[in-house]
């Protein structure tokens, strides 16, 4: 008996075309076997693609570039072959061996040797192929070649489509509705997002393992409960373990450790009888000086622990070792009637409680961060969700139209303390139910979720994204089949797999009676008949939100260097927002007229492409950060969570491109990034203003109006939020400058915020400069002068420092007559100091010259007169700065 060893088959890899002249992939087999090396290139890694591997190659232009994408259609038609030969000795003291693969894109026959020794056809399993080393018919020899033959995954879904039917499955920008049929990543038939690039390929490792008797599932149980009377935090630890091969172990025995390598606990246990499973191995009850709580970022710390589980045989030898890393946390989603109705009516809570303590959720969604997904290096995943952490955000929700994403995705979200929302991957259409495909489903759930359940940062395992929703939306489909999946087989297997159980939501959006998936009052919503759908103004969403928003948004244009990867020299003649270039990479439905209407709405026009693309940025930034403002004000204490979370669409990109992406494919950060950061400080601060029109309308309250109706007057109203667990004792400092004189005003109030919750600070009507001898700006003698006015705030400590600030200006901005702010910046080292004059909004700092990305701790300011604000430009060097804002959207150098 030995250690267990494991072969990463990682090298040796080639690659090509099949050959559709010979009559069989076997024929391409014995071809190769006999040393017919024609059309055969050598991967260039692996896990590999073949898009990758064709680009690198050489052999097609970038498809993320121009037209490119059309160019490459052909990939997703045809039929690609690897192979890699790799040696074997066979090691006289195993009896066992297994080849793992991880994960294979998707409709793929695997040949051992020549012969085929399983077809897969789902891209979020994980296959296993069982050897007896000691049979006679083991396949393996001293040299051995793999074959992989992948068939085109767009040709099996229309198959499928005409055997089983045609169905409805999103809008026409989200792909082929014959998707549905394949269990492959749905965005790579094309979304609103992003192109159309089927890939196929060995995307995920494959190895080799020979054992005796190995582990072949850890199941670590790590819970926590609270002492009744005192509150204190009771840890506990159960670990489960499966077996394979043969029942030549003893035991097994179980180390808990700090991850700096310090032992907390360890012991044996003999396992008697030849089953192959043991449940309960250890109960470890453990005491809070043992273990510390894990905790999402910005409630304690990510504190983490390693368990190693090693199977020991006679003499002690070791034959197997697992180690998992681990977290010690509860997690609970609240659905409990509320103590009073809001503006929706009554209804249920549904928010997540971590450690016992409700935590106001502000976050992301995700998209998968490329489409060639071997790109995704593990430094990029860590900058993706390092930004998103450092955004003061505190979930991902893993939208259900890409993948389950790898194990480092979680691994990073543990250590950042970012709590993951995981949809399955089910998105916007009616999918099958006949038996092998439920079957097929059963066990990629089953996968997903033993793999995935020992993370403490994941929160919630969600049945489908918006499923319910399009047939409510449709109203002309009678059912959906695969309710089977959401409203029965996952919430078996979560119960079945997770101890201590993880929380299930049948889909998202999910709640009301009778599927109304609309409703604001239960479950979750999506809401987009802002932008989409209804095409209200983006001012309405203080009016459109719900119990848990886990969809909204409204794109932008991404940064202007990204625009021009994409451009690739593009003659000048295409440079102009509505060039067919700019329309290939806007993949957005009916995008042309929803632009046309928010931009409109709030800015005035302009032909010149840079002053265009600020004007998107700051749109998109002001919408999104008024709607994260607005619903955490609805966060009112205990009994009173009327919106307890917001998670923006989306967080990234898998492109260049325009899109609803707040960070851009290259993780360059728009405005909107840094505007949600500040409104999800612990303490942060907001202004709503309303304006009091002549008559009855339907424009946005905060709009000034000077045509068919009138203003007439305004009010402020000033809350605090504080998502700490103690009351805060501050002071709000109101300023008040007027755009068009050098009026000001300013008036101070002691306030306390209560804590985790909202609280309401100052109502009352929006000051302005003095009328007398001035001319009413539309001629209506009942006017009010705060139409010029913007209204700063901010929350002071007693030791002056500034908590929070929030400047709020007259709208729309299109009306305004901006002043010049006469800027002052102030550099030393990578400090840069800004004052004004004048106040001035949506100062965008950026650099002038090539060189490292900065990373700025913030951006997108609105600064008054009188408050000076400090950021930071990582990495600046000694390059310049420019900045744009409000009134000069082009970049220009600052003087410093």
């Amino acid at each position: 008996m030995a250690m267990a060893q494991t072969l990463q088959l990682n090298q040796g890899w080639f690659w090509k075309q099949r050959n559709t002249r010979l009559p069989s992939v076997q024929d391409e087999i014995d071809l190769a076997s006999h040393g017919n090396i024609e059309g055969w290139r050598t991967a260039h890694a692996f896990p590999s693609e073949v898009h990758v591997e064709l680009f690198r190659e050489g052999l097609i232009p970038d498809p993320y570039v121009a037209f490119n994408e059309h160019k490459v259609q052909w990939i997703g038609d045809v039929e690609w072959i690897y192979k890699c030969s790799f040696p074997f000795d066979k090691p006289v003291v195993h009896e066992h061996a297994v080849f793992l693969f991880e994960g294979l894109d998707t409709i793929c026959d695997v040949y051992l040797n020549g012969k085929e020794i399983f077809s897969a056809d789902n891209q979020f399993r994980t296959y296993t192929y069982k050897i007896n080393l000691s049979d006679d018919a083991n396949p393996l020899q001293e040299i051995n070649t793999l074959f992989l033959h992948f068939k085109s995954a767009k040709a099996l879904a229309k198959e499928e489509e005409a055997k089983y039917g045609k169905v409805r499955a999103g809008s026409a920008n989200l792909g082929d509705p014959s998707r549905v049929y394949v269990r492959k990543a749905q965005y790579d038939w094309r979304w609103d997002w992003g192109p159309e690039l089927m890939t196929a390929g060995p995307y995920r490792p494959i190895t080799l393992t020979t054992y005796s008797a190995r582990l072949n599932d850890v199941h670590t149980r790590a819970s926590v409960s609270f002492n009744k009377v005192t509150g204190a935090p009771l840890p506990s630890l159960k670990v489960d373990i499966t077996l394979e091969g043969s029942p030549v172990y003893e035991g097994s025995e179980v180390v808990l450790k700090e991850t700096s390598g310090k032992e907390i606990k360890r012991e044996y246990v003999r396992l008697q009888g030849s089953i192959d499973s043991f449940r309960d191995l250890v109960q470890w009850h453990l005491s809070p000086e043992e273990v510390n709580l894990w905790w999402p970022v910005g409630y304690g710390e990510q504190k983490l622990y390693d368990v190693t589980v090693t199977l020991v045989g006679s003499n002690r030898q070791f034959l197997d070792v697992k180690t998992k890393r681990i977290g010690f946390r509860s997690v609970e989603l609240i659905q409990e009637p509320l103590a009073e109705p809001d503006q929706y009516g009554s209804g249920t809570t549904f928010l997540f409680e971590i450690n016992g303590i409700r935590i106001f959720i502000g976050g992301s969604n995700w998209i998968p961060a490329d489409n060639f997904l071997t790109t995704i290096t593990e430094e990029r995943y860590r900058a993706w969700l390092t930004l998103l952490r450092d955004g003061n955000q505190n979930m991902v929700r893993i939208w259900g139209g890409g993948i389950y994403e790898p194990d480092i995705f979680f691994d990073i979200c543990d250590e950042l303390g970012i709590l993951v929302w995981q949809d399955f991957q089910f998105a916007c259409g009616v999918y099958p139910a006949h038996p092998a495909f439920v079957e097929s489903v059963r066990k990629e759930a089953m996968d997903n979720v033993t793999r995935l359940r020992h993370h403490p940062s994941l929160t919630l395992f969600c049945g489908n994204n918006e499923d319910y929703q399009m047939i409510l939306q449709w109203g002309d489909t009678e059912d959906l089949p695969a309710r089977v999946l959401y409203e029965h087989i996952f919430p078996e297997i979560v119960a079945k797999l997770t101890d201590p159980p993880i929380p299930y939501h049948r889909g998202s959006p999910y709640g009301g009676k009778g599927w109304d998936t609309a409703d604001p009052t239960i479950g979750d919503v999506h809401q987009w008949d802002i932008w989409g759908g209804k095409e209200y103004p983006y001012h309405d969403y203080d009016r459109r939100g719900g119990r848990f928003v886990s969809e909204f948004g409204i794109p932008s244009m991404p940064d202007m260097r990204t625009i021009a990867h994409w451009m690739d020299g593009a003659d000048n003649s295409q440079w102009y927002s509505q060039s067919t270039l700019m329309a290939q990479h806007t993949k957005a439905g009916a995008f042309e007229r929803r632009f046309a209407i928010v931009m409109n709405e709030n800015f005035r026009l302009t032909s010149d492409l840079e002053t265009h693309v600020y004007n998107t940025q700051l749109m998109q930034s002001e919408a999104v950060s008024y709607a994260y403002r607005s619903w955490r004000r609805a966060w009112r204490g205990r009994g009173k969570e009327y919106t307890s979370g917001v998670l923006v669409w989306q967080l990234n990109d898998c492109w260049p491109g325009t899109s609803w992406a707040i960070v851009d494919y290259f993780l360059r950060p728009k405005p909107s990034y840094f505007t949600i950061a500040r409104q999800l400080t612990p303490i942060a601060i907001g202004i709503h203003r309303t304006v009091v029109k002549n008559r009855k309308n339907d424009r946005p309250h905060q709009f000034y109006e000077f045509g068919a109706m009138q203003s007439h007057d305004a009010t402020i109203d000033v809350w605090g939020t504080n998502t700490t667990n103690h009351c805060r004792l501050v002071k709000l400092e109101l300023t008040c400058h007027d755009l068009n004189s050098s009026w000001t005003h300013s008036e101070r109030h002691n306030v306390t915020l209560l804590p985790n919750q909202s609280t309401e600070l100052l109502s009352i009507r929006c000051p302005g400069p003095p009328k007398e001898g001035v001319e009413p700006p539309s001629g209506d003698p009942i006017w009010t002068s705060s139409y010029s006015v913007v209204v700063n705030a901010r929350l002071i400590d007693s030791d002056g420092k500034v908590l929070a600030r929030f400047a709020d200006w007259p709208q729309p901005y299109r009306y305004l007559d901006v002043p010049d702010p006469q800027l002052s910046v102030e550099l030393i080292d990578e400090q840069v100091t800004v004052s004004v004059q004048r106040p001035v909004k949506g100062l965008w700092f950026s650099v002038d010259g090539d060189g490292p990305e900065v990373s700025w701790n913030d951006n997108s300011l609105d600064v008054v007169p009188g408050d000076s604000q400090v950021i930071t430009a990582k990495g600046l060097g000694d390059r310049k700065l420019k900045v744009a804002y409000l009134g000069k959207e082009k970049a220009s150098l600052v003087h410093v």
